[in-house]
């Protein structure tokens, strides 16, 4: 599968038909994106059964506000509808490919009873405790 290009119409649609969903969040002016997209590209063709979507953030400003995209490119992960990793920066392969490992290989039971944990308890960030990339 190749890059979508995803927008306010079809985002949530593609967060919930895809067991895990990367999305790049990028600008056609940003230097670093446009290094980093041949390998999100790349990636695209060798995981077939991940959604690979960017977001183009000058025209999705409402999908770029809703992640707190600051930084760009950024990176979000989904697996089944959580968000299990976001890291502003250009990945090389390796990096990505490690990414993509740490998703797939997530235990979304742990997840979801580390949320219902946390929700439970003082509220705070609803991503997954330990998931890759967060508090890094």
């Amino acid at each position: 599968m190749s890059t979508i290009e995803i927008t306010q119409d079809n985002f949530e649609q593609t967060i919930t038909d895809n067991s895990v969903v990367l999305l790049d969040f990028w600008a056609e002016w940003c230097g670093p994106c446009r290094q980093f997209a041949p390998v999100f590209e790349q990636a695209s063709t060798q995981y077939p059964d991940i959604a690979f979507g960017k977001i183009d953030t000058e025209d999705q400003q409402q999908l770029a506000g809703l992640f707190n995209v600051t930084s760009i490119p950024t990176l979000v992960a989904f697996r089944d509808g959580i968000v299990v990793f976001a890291q502003p920066g250009a990945l090389a392969a390796p990096q990505l490919e490690q990414v993509i490992t740490a998703v797939n290989d997530l235990d979304m039971d742990e997840v979801r009873a580390e949320i219902a944990k946390r929700e439970a308890g003082d509220g705070a960030d609803s991503t997954a405790e330990g998931a890759p990339g967060q508090g890094q």
